[in-house]
């Protein structure tokens, strides 16, 4: 009797917003306690995530990020971008995208881009004669749009909380992640034909300033995957001189950050950290009962009851998945939901790397679905538009991620052909 007034308890919490890892440690506790263990054995869980060197990736990678999102970094890149990709029909649209999505992988928090590179993007985009909607639509959900690739802190925590290797994840986003871009980058085109806007002349006097003016920002991405992918830096390697090298370039060569601002930019970064973490290690408690209890194995015999092709298994993990990614921010449900799906999709043989693609995807593209996407509200506070009216913006964008979404979960090689291709261990 205790222990359902104590779950009823928990559930009310839930719903007057306590947090995630109140519910989660709470959750372990009520579980452990029914099967008469000590409540030590959730804490020894808890505290095994202290033992993950990997995870000081995450506070390097996200202090990085926050540096470039304060720094004058957002402009530089959309200068040299629109300087080489201005002369494409539908070039700012693909400026967009592109700048989006490397901020994005950079700082892996989508409201981070939409706030910092959409005060730049939508006057551009609205002053060279694109749409209203469709430049609503095109920033809301390119927000998030850099997900999948390196060093997308959100491929780390799947790649730790799914034991497979991030090198592998880094590698498997690759074209899944080009994918997206180029069917958006194609929709671009249209509309800006269909708006009757002109090609941009290429300009070598816009060209090499722009270049000049980004020239210690532009090799870092080389740096970084060059290094993790020529095996020289390993991931913890790679976020140590991303950190150092956006410190030095921002403070002290461009000076956009001053030293007085240094203290707010470590408190908000580690602000996110500290959720990110805290949420996992009371996760790790839960996810350890549920293994122990053979959850997971329940949840699977449950399923192939009803579900016997490993076809109509993916079409209901994406459904499930788009619907997980517009209520919950994206760490949250790798963190809380991973460990569920994972041992089910190994008992219908789909490939871990491949699951982590395709499970980023949905959280990507959940990240703008109507009616709670993050994203929508994120972008109709920062533009000052109605949300409806971003709702209205962002469907065609998401009719074609869905597009695209299908065709990764359907096409597992693209996600698996350079692992394999480059024997990526």
């Amino acid at each position: 009797m205790s222990a359902l007034l104590l779950g009823v308890g928990i559930g009310l919490s839930a719903l007057f917003g306590a947090p995630l890892f109140v519910i989660l440690g709470l959750v372990a506790l009520l579980a452990f306690a029914a099967a008469d263990i000590s409540a030590a054995s959730v804490a020894i869980d808890m505290f095994r995530i202290a033992e993950e060197p990997m995870l000081i990736a995450i506070p390097l990678f996200t202090f990085a990020g926050y540096l470039f999102a304060e720094s004058g970094t957002p402009r530089r890149i959309v200068r040299v971008s629109d300087s080489l990709l201005g002369w494409f029909p539908g070039g700012l649209g693909v400026v967009a995208l592109l700048g989006c999505a490397l901020f994005t992988a950079f700082t892996g928090a989508s409201g981070v881009t939409i706030i910092a590179m959409g005060g730049l993007l939508l006057p551009a985009l609205l002053k060279n004669g694109y749409p209203e909607r469709f430049s609503l639509g095109l920033l809301t959900t390119s927000g998030s749009l850099g997900l999948l690739f390196p060093p997308s802190l959100p491929i780390i925590l799947y790649a730790y909380i799914a034991s497979v290797s991030v090198d592998q994840m880094f590698v498997a986003g690759l074209l899944p992640g080009m994918l997206l871009i180029v069917l958006l980058s194609a929709y671009a085109r249209g509309v800006a034909k269909r708006a009757g806007i002109r090609r941009k002349r290429v300009s070598w006097r816009e060209v090499w300033p722009s270049l000049k003016d980004a020239a210690w920002e532009i090799p870092l991405p080389f740096i970084v995957l060059g290094g993790i992918y020529g095996g020289v830096l390993k991931i913890v390697e790679a976020a140590s001189i991303t950190a150092c090298y956006a410190l030095v370039v921002e403070v002290f060569i461009y000076r956009d950050i001053p030293f007085r601002k240094l203290g707010d930019i470590v408190k908000e970064s580690m602000i996110l950290v500290g959720g990110i973490l805290v949420i996992l290690s009371a996760a790790l408690g839960l996810t350890n009962y549920l293994v122990d209890a053979e959850v997971p194995m329940k949840i699977l015999a449950w399923i192939q009851q009803y579900v016997t092709s490993k076809l109509m298994f993916l079409l209901l993990l994406n459904v499930f998945l788009l619907v997980v990614g517009c209520l919950m921010d994206i760490f949250s449900a790798l963190i809380v939901v991973v460990p569920l799906i994972v041992p089910v999709a190994v008992g219908y043989d789909v490939n871990l790397v491949h699951l982590g693609i395709i499970f980023l995807t949905n959280l990507e593209i959940g990240y703008s679905t109507p009616p709670v996407g993050l994203n929508l509200f994120i972008s109709s506070f920062r533009f000052q538009r109605p949300v409806i009216q971003v709702y209205r913006a962002s469907l065609p964008f998401l009719g074609i991620l869905v597009l695209a979404l299908v065709i990764i979960t359907y096409f597992p090689a693209l996600s698996l052909w350079l692992v394999n291709l480059f024997g990526v261990k």
